[in-house]
């Protein structure tokens, strides 16, 4: 069969998927009047001549995008990719043995911070995961992070690819099929970003959000094994200290219930009013065969599809966000230090080093970068930890524990440039409701203001008059 006929019936074919048959009758017109090289075109998207190959290739895309939830994300695929990926390297299962240290790390994490925070232990499981099980148990907030996000990313690509063919009408089910497509990516790059995230954490806590729905704790004991490896500490003090980490991290979204929905509702605010890069997403296209979801998922993940400038709803939403993880961060340091100090000889190193790995941005940050533009970092962490600890020394626990009763009482992100100013006001208006406070029981109970005697015989001698 001469090649141009080969390409024809690719086309033919291709747009019978899209367009049904009636639709595609027309699409095939209107190309022909405009001068379609069907032979150039198909060279030119990558699209396969032969119909064994171009069938093939239509049912491969048809299963990738069969599984596609009520918001255009294939969640199915993600899921799959997310194991795979996650098993890349190894993920062998883990014994009895190796269960049984990680929830005995846990128990006794539980007993040492008793003494550091009058949060009482999360409650809920204690458990060892495997890097799959760690993928299973967050998936579901990844979908919450990420919906917002999803349907631009679908919109900017049809777009985009559209611009870069314009001669191919992508109208009705075509454009349907195109929104598919983004879905299905956008599931891939879900699925690679929990799969990447599932070889590095240690637990369920690492990226300072609440990635699971429950009160329970897990540490993921082949990559905490595989980091303690290469430290001088003993493995078993790393155990515990990621495991004081953990817990700790688990009592404070126990019980401050407002402060799992305030992060993961910032993550959103922030997702929600993201704008794609036009130009950055034709660029990404424009070379690669566009009926390859794995190319256009290699293609889309820099983050550079993101608009670089930030809407003032963005720049306000990312400073609470980066404020809030600060806070949390900051506490569970201060917690943790405290909890650890008299048990872990290598503890200040230990923390030291998680504190710089943390800021030097993991694979966490190339993540949420990727996948909703945003670096998640806590800029202050230190600032934090320091007020934390400042609120500590001034009235234990209990005064530090406050400041978690209401978000509006929590430090801003100026109040972490500076702490002492921050404990002054709070002295302040302490002293000033202490007064009222006095005012207000000397009023009840009946005793007379100062003067008030005078007055009132003012009163009586007026009246003799």
């Amino acid at each position: 069969m001469p090649e141009d006929d080969a390409a024809r019936q690719s086309w033919e074919m291709l747009l019978r998927q899209m367009l049904g048959e009636e639709g595609a009758r027309e699409a095939m017109s209107a190309l022909e009047a405009s001068g379609f090289d069907p032979e150039q075109l198909a060279r030119t998207t990558g699209l396969p001549t032969d119909p064994a190959s171009l069938q093939a290739m239509m049912g491969q895309m048809q299963r990738m995008m069969s599984g596609s939830g009520v918001d255009g994300v294939n969640w199915s695929l993600a899921h799959d990719v997310a194991r795979q990926v996650a098993h890349t390297g190894g993920d062998p299962s883990l014994t009895a043995a190796q269960a049984s240290r990680a929830t005995t790390a846990l128990s006794v994490a539980d007993l040492w911070l008793d003494a550091a925070t009058d949060l009482p232990p999360a409650g809920g499981s204690r458990s060892a995961w495997s890097r799959a099980q760690w993928v299973e148990g967050t998936l579901e907030v990844w979908k919450r992070l990420t919906q917002p996000v999803a349907s631009s990313i679908a919109e900017a690509l049809v777009g985009a690819i559209t611009s870069q063919h314009e001669t191919m009408p992508i109208a009705g089910g075509g454009a349907q099929m195109l929104r598919s497509l983004g879905g299905t990516v956008f599931g891939m790059q879900v699925g690679q970003a929990a799969g990447t995230l599932a070889r590095e954490v240690f637990g369920t806590s690492d990226t300072g959000l609440p990635l699971v729905d429950g009160h329970g704790t897990a540490l993921v004991l082949t990559n905490v094994e595989e980091f303690a490896a290469g430290l001088d500490a003993a493995p078993e003090e790393v155990l515990h200290l990621l495991a004081v980490r953990e817990a700790a991290h688990a009592r404070l979204y126990a019980h401050v219930p407002w402060l799992r929905h305030h992060i993961l509702g910032l993550v959103e605010e922030y997702a929600r009013g993201i704008a794609i890069d036009v130009d950055a997403m034709e660029e990404a296209v424009r070379s690669i065969d566009v009926t390859d979801p794995e190319a256009l998922r290699s293609a889309l993940s820099g983050g550079e599809i993101f608009a670089v400038e930030r809407t003032p709803e963005q720049a306000g939403a990312l400073d609470r966000l980066e404020t809030a993880l600060a806070l949390v961060e900051g506490w569970v340091e201060d917690v943790t230090g405290r909890a650890v100090a008299p048990h872990l000889a290598h503890a200040v190193p230990l923390r030291e080093m998680l504190r710089r790995r943390r800021a030097a941005g993991g694979p966490a940050e190339h993540v949420f970068s990727s996948l909703v533009g945003l670096q998640l970092r806590p800029r202050k962490l230190r600032e934090a930890a320091a007020l934390w600890a400042a609120l500590h020394d001034e009235g234990g626990p209990a005064a530090r524990e406050a400041l978690w009763e209401h978000p509006d009482i929590l430090p801003r992100s100026e109040d972490l440039d500076d702490g002492a100013a921050f404990l002054a006001r709070r002295e302040a208006a302490k002293a000033a409701d202490a007064e009222m406070d006095a005012a207000l029981e000397q009023l009840l109970s009946g005793e007379p203001e100062s003067g008030g005697d005078e007055h009132d015989g003012h009163r009586e001698d007026g009246g003799d008059r």
